[in-house]
């Protein structure tokens, strides 16, 4: 009788301890999980200076930055420019431009967004041309080392060219493309089209073609050559305007 009184009481009490156990554990906190990195800015700046004394006295200047950054389905990318150049005292290149871009996906490949463009080039006359673009766009190559999207939408343009100041409504339709050779090079194209809607004899054609190679670590050399066409430039100016600049750049 008293042994199974003993027993009796000694389960009564390793129940009460394991419920005791089992309610502290289901109080206990619960390790918090951090929360996931969200992706970096990726930043590049540029810089190149070209020099001639003696028989041609020449100098061009550049700068530039740009960066871009990819989280969810967000995509943003910003970027600025600036170019001076002298041929004999004579200043024959005075540019500078930026532009902005944000994009929205929609699914694996599609997406909206809106792109922001300005520029001025005194040589070619231009005060100032400010071009806003809503855009649907689309991925038809979204591979790990290789990209290609086209966009199209409507813009609207204000500019002061050669003194006269207007603004009118456009259509804009563009691509880019990049690919990555391996890690150490890589090359890109892009091209804008922008016709008047309601005059489409005139329109501005913007290129651009690019190759980067790394040098070491974030330095590494690069080429590109931009061409901007205005089929109806300022009065005594050519439609034509290339550059090819070239210089170092750094990543950070």
């Amino acid at each position: 009788m008293k042994f199974s009184l003993r027993h009796s009481t000694l389960a009564v009490v390793l129940a009460a301890w394991g419920s005791s156990q089992n309610l502290a554990a289901q109080n206990a906190p619960v390790p918090l999980t951090p929360p996931p990195v969200q992706p970096a800015w990726e930043a590049v700046a540029t810089a190149g200076l070209t020099l001639t004394k003696g028989n041609s006295d020449t100098m061009l200047a550049n700068l530039g930055i740009a960066s871009a950054k990819k989280w969810n389905q967000n995509e943003v990318a910003l970027a600025a420019g600036f170019s001076y150049g002298e041929n004999a005292g004579t200043k024959n290149v005075d540019n500078v431009n930026g532009s902005a871009q944000y994009n929205r996906l929609l699914s694996e490949n599609a997406f909206l967004g809106l792109k922001l463009n300005a520029v001025k080039d005194a040589i070619a006359d231009l005060e100032y041309r400010v071009t806003i673009s809503p855009l649907v766009g689309y991925y038809f190559i979204k591979e790990t080392n290789t990209l290609l999207r086209a966009e199209i939408g409507p813009s609207y343009i204000l500019e002061s060219l050669g003194g006269v100041n207007k603004s009118y409504a456009g259509l804009r339709v563009g691509e880019r493309f990049e690919h990555k050779f391996n890690d150490r090079a890589k090359m890109w194209e892009a091209a804008d089209f922008i016709p008047q809607v309601d005059r489409l004899s005139k329109y501005v054609v913007t290129a651009e073609l690019g190759v980067d190679s790394v040098i070491t670590g974030g330095l590494s050399l690069r080429a590109v050559l931009q061409d901007t066409y205005d089929n109806i430039p300022a009065l005594g100016r050519k439609s034509n305007d290339i550059r090819l600049i070239t210089g170092i750049a750094y990543k950070f």
